[in-house]
Parts: C-alpha cells; sequence; structure tokens
C-alpha cells in the first residue's frame, strides 16, 4: 500500500471527512515520525510496532569484487520492528 492508497482507503472509510483533512492528517503523522526518529528518538505504537534508528559505527569492509580494503563511515539506518499483536496476526500458527 503506498500514501495515496492509504488515504484513499480512510477516506472511504470515514465519508464524513474531507480528502484534504486526512491527507493533512496522514502528512502530520508521517512528519512527526520522522522528526522524532531524525533527533534519535523512537516511536512506539501499541499493537503495531516499534520504529527506531540503530547506529553503525565506523568500519572497514572488503570490496568482494576487487578485494579493495573500504573504510566506511558511520551511519544512521531506520528500523522497525512488530508488535505482539501484529506479529500474531501475520503468523497466526505461532
Amino acid at each position: 500500500m503506498i500514501r495515496s492508497e492509504l488515504i484513499a482507503r480512510l477516506a472511504a472509510e470515514n465519508p464524513h471527512l474531507y480528502r484534504s483533512e486526512i491527507e493533512k492528517v496522514v502528512a502530520a503523522v508521517f512528519d512527526t515520525i520522522s522528526t522524532h526518529l531524525a533527533a534519535g528518538g523512537r516511536v512506539e505504537l501499541r499493537g503495531f510496532g516499534v520504529f527506531g534508528v540503530r547506529h553503525r559505527s565506523v568500519g572497514r569492509r572488503c570490496n568482494p569484487r576487487t578485494g579493495e580494503i573500504m573504510t566506511l563511515d558511520a551511519k544512521s539506518a531506520p528500523f522497525f520492528r512488530t508488535g505482539k499483536d501484529l506479529h500474531k496476526r501475520l503468523n497466526p500458527d505461532g
């Protein structure tokens, strides 16, 4: 599902709301999550999951094609871990 599909589904489920209002709400939610992650925080949505940031330290890696040793800069990468309820919905058997 992409953002426009999400907005269309929310509009269909909530006919009393204008589509422009739904777009603003979805944009505000995504912007708030992004801003908080950029500040190094974490966002927990109970039953759904946790958005967080993992910090990768400076490292040396070998280029498999050339065999050259390369130094990689430190990076931060977003990650998502599913919540218990979502995990159960995706894996009903276990």
